[in-house]
């Protein structure tokens, strides 16, 4: 049985993206600014129609989005010009505050869009969905909206795993089930009630996400949930059901190695040794080449960035950050 804390929050916190419409939300809004944010590598094949989604339904029939900026994380497909042609604001990765240097992975496009958007409220979306539907723009924003206690919502969904025969309607977050969940059932058990704790998709507060680390990488949503309980406690946080989410899935070797930065993140955050200037380790994976099994050694490396509050650089006004 789940915690009655947990069950309390998960029965209170809970929502569904179909709560909420378009112009429930224009009308509730009110002088509060949206962001979407869309971080992307090399995914010139669905980044434009999620765009073009976001452009058509939620700025120009309902303007409910303020700003839709995708980073480009040194793609090296058509992923910035795509982005550009479907109604976005591209920025390059490495070129927002270059003098802080350009951290691959993830967790630095969504850091480093904090300094190009200008939002009150903040939402990230992955750019490889497919079949993607605004819904999920428009449910991750609904309790934001609507409750000024909540300062950060999870989007949570059904992922199917696609394994080369059949379509399996769940099964999808391996990660999560089998490292995540675990983790945080042990260690920070506040948190069990999240469906999807890996999530890509969610939202939050600009003060909230400004005031918090973000780390390099596949461990950037579980520390930032860490983080995000630790800043406001649970009652501030919500979980969206946002229905199906379908992207590529990742082999068991690329997969082990998100893992591995997961884990690496966790054991910072649970030892508390503070910023993760850098931290890494090796993983020893094995290949099968005909009749033998070929050893390959990877580095897995994880860094924090502080939070961008504290970044001299970001003091412009709202207006210059997004020029």
């Amino acid at each position: 049985m789940m915690r009655q804390d947990v069950s309390d929050w998960f029965a209170a916190r809970s929502h569904r993206a179909g709560e909420w419409s378009p112009q429930d939300l224009l009308e509730a809004k009110g002088d509060c600014t949206i962001s979407v944010v869309l971080p992307a590598r090399n995914e010139a094949r669905t980044v434009g129609q999620i765009v073009g989604a976001l452009r058509a339904e939620l700025m120009e029939a309902v303007p409910l989005v303020d700003e839709l900026v995708v980073v480009d994380s040194d793609s090296d497909d058509d992923t910035a010009e795509v982005a550009r042609a479907a109604g976005a604001q591209v920025f390059r990765q490495d070129g927002i505050l270059p003098g802080h240097g350009n951290v691959p992975g993830k967790g630095e496009a969504l850091w480093k869009s904090l300094a190009v958007t200008s939002g009150d409220v903040v939402a990230f979306i992955d750019s490889d969905l497919r079949d993607f539907e605004t819904a999920f723009a428009v449910g991750l924003l609904g309790p934001l909206l609507g409750d000024p206690a909540v300062q950060f919502v999870k989007g949570c969904y059904d992922r199917p795993l696609h394994d080369g025969q059949t379509v399996h309607p769940a099964g999808g977050g391996r990660v999560t089930e089998l490292v995540a969940r675990p983790l945080l059932n042990l260690f920070w058990p506040r948190l069990a009630g999240f469906v999807q704790p890996l999530a890509g998709e969610y939202a939050g507060r600009r003060a909230l996400l400004e005031a918090i680390p973000f780390v390099s990488g596949y461990g950037v949503e579980i520390a930032m949930l860490i983080d995000v309980l630790e800043a406001v406690g649970l009652d501030a946080m919500a979980q969206v059901d946002l229905g199906v989410r379908t992207h590529r899935n990742s082999s068991d070797a690329a997969l082990a190695r998100m893992a591995a930065q997961i884990q690496l993140t966790v054991h910072a955050r649970l030892w508390g040794e503070g910023s993760m200037a850098e931290d890494s380790a090796d993983l020893t994976q094995f290949m099968r080449r005909g009749d033998r099994f070929i050893a390959e050694s990877h580095e897995i490396a994880v860094r924090e960035r502080p939070p961008m509050a504290e970044i001299p650089e970001y003091a412009p006004a709202p207006a210059e950050r997004v020029a």
